[in-house]
């Protein structure tokens, strides 16, 4: 398969130099990685400028509720363990609304992989603060500054014991197609934080903003994402310096080899012919 292969005929709704495109292209390379067909692979999304991605890719798609894209994705990867399932979400989506589905499905560590488009700001809805954006940054409704402190969301993946906690850049899109790739080849839940400039309605961490702080950690030799204590002082990181890449790494089992779920047959396949669920549909039937 060839990125050609992956290409969608929906028409691109963001504004004209916003950092999604980075990060689509990016899961573009990463798929054609890891050469699956799209018949194999499913994404994942919720509301959002981030949620609109799985349209620009011709896999198959399952748009969810506001912050609801985690138990819908773990539902399908739980119902067909062949699927590859991709999650596309925002920071808003996935840290404010979706923030009790994140931190159960680390938890749950089902095997799937989660991409957080993080512009920190709320971009669908023209500028309010979401829960990353810097303290004190002022936007239409918060006219006098954030008075929140922003939420830190590798440290509380590396608390919660994700096997798997990344950052990457959606201005380079090479470095970030990499963590993409090795997010989906771990067995467990992967989350990759992408630090994504909104052009539009975030005035502060501009590309010229981070091409000035980001620095890749894994290009130290001596760096050991499976150093618990030292990955969580990477992630820590923020202000003049912002580390991205591989910060957190531990194998560990996935929901599927603690219920057995591996060792059978996916759900999808059980013969259901003879089963008649005509009754329990209605109950939700009214007449």
């Amino acid at each position: 398969m060839n990125i050609n292969d992956l290409k969608s005929n929906d028409e691109i709704a963001w504004c004209p130099g916003c950092g999604d495109f980075g990060i689509l292209n990016a899961c573009k390379k990463a798929l054609t990685a890891i050469n699956k067909q799209p018949k194999d692979i499913l994404f994942v999304s919720g509301i959002g400028q981030a949620a609109k991605l799985p349209h620009y890719i011709r896999c198959n798609c399952f748009n969810g509720l506001h912050g609801r894209a985690l138990p819908a994705a773990a539902g399908a990867k739980i119902a067909n363990n062949n699927l590859t399932v991709i999650v596309t979400t925002g920071d808003g989506d996935c840290y404010g609304e979706g923030g009790n589905h994140l931190l159960h499905n680390i938890r749950r560590n089902v095997d799937i992989t989660v991409i957080v488009c993080n512009n920190q700001i709320y971009g669908l809805t023209k500028g309010q603060a979401s829960p990353t954006t810097d303290l004190g940054y002022e936007t239409k409704v918060q006219v006098d500054g954030v008075v929140l402190e922003p939420l830190h969301p590798l440290e509380m993946a590396i608390a919660l014991g994700c096997g798997f906690v990344a950052r990457g850049y959606s201005a380079d899109s090479e470095h970030l197609s990499w963590l993409i790739t090795e997010g989906i080849k771990h067995k467990g839940f992967s989350l990759i934080d992408v630090l994504q400039p909104c052009v539009s309605f975030n005035k502060k961490n501009t590309y010229e903003w981070y091409a000035k702080r980001v620095y890749k950690v894994n290009a130290d030799a001596s760096y050991n994402p499976q150093d618990k204590a030292a990955a969580y002082q990477k992630a820590a990181q923020w202000g003049e310096k912002i580390p991205i890449g591989l910060i957190y790494r531990q194998e560990k089992e996935t929901y599927e080899d603690r219920r057995g779920m591996n060792r059978k047959n996916s759900l999808i396949n059980e013969d259901i012919k003879d089963i008649d669920i005509s009754k329990e549909l209605g109950e939700f039937i009214y007449p």
